[in-house]
């Protein structure tokens, strides 16, 4: 059964789309509010999102935004907002689909199943010699098994689905460990160290490269570790 997170701020249309993909067979979670909607998604997963625009606490757009910092997850924008300016800032942020109210269930559930056909989320992530098993969370150099704790997984994960984009230690920390920490802690440079120690020193290999005064970043080369 595929699971879609809702994130609809009139109950009347958020009700009323639950109940028809629920009838289609899908297991439907609701959430009225972009933030609120933001955690839901951080505390499950989901094959795709369904997101509204215009939203309390959390635009639509934002919501999108920090989504797509941490996952591919297929993202149907649903809104009465028309304007070009407005699909063209949803598509640009990622999403993959844009619905306008008022709209036919017959096209949203069409466009629902066109979205899952053409999108599987990758389960298994290689980078040269390393691969990360997502499900059963275990990482892997050369074939060699590595433990890795939670936190140390989580942004090696998040460096590999952004790979070739430099993330920022602010990103890393937010995205990671949330709002624990303020801006001038090191936690993030420590993180990176500990992983490097345990996937790039024993096989003399690197992998995450250091963007002076900026962050990280998971390159395409694998370079010999210096």
């Amino acid at each position: 059964m595929k699971k879609v997170l809702l994130i609809e701020d009139e109950p009347q249309i958020a009700r009323f789309v639950q109940l028809e993909l629920q009838h289609e067979g899908y297991d439907v979670t609701l959430a009225y509010d972009g933030r609120v909607g933001l955690e839901v998604f951080k505390a499950s997963s989901f094959d795709v999102v369904l997101l509204d625009i215009m939203l309390p606490s959390l635009n639509g757009i934002e919501v999108l935004r920090r989504i797509r910092f941490t996952s591919t997850v297929p993202i149907i924008m649903l809104t009465a907002r028309d304007s070009v300016m407005d699909k063209v800032s949803g598509l640009d942020n990622g999403a993959y689909d844009y619905i306008t109210k008022p709209f036919a269930i017959e096209e949203l559930l069409a466009r629902l199943r066109s979205v899952l056909r053409k999108h599987s989320v990758p389960t298994l992530l290689s980078f040269k010699a390393l691969t990360l098993d997502v499900d059963q969370h275990e990482c892997f150099v050369q074939k060699e098994k590595i433990e890795l704790t939670k936190k140390e997984f989580e942004l090696l994960h998040l460096l590999l689905i952004n790979k070739n984009k430099v993330l920022t230690r602010e990103v890393l920390l937010e995205k990671i460990w949330g709002y624990e920490f303020d801006g001038t802690t090191n936690v993030v440079d420590v993180y990176i160290r500990y992983l490097r120690s345990k996937i790039e020193d024993p096989f003399n290999l690197k992998f995450i490269h250091t963007v002076r005064g900026i962050g990280y970043i998971i390159k395409d080369e694998v370079e010999p570790h210096e």
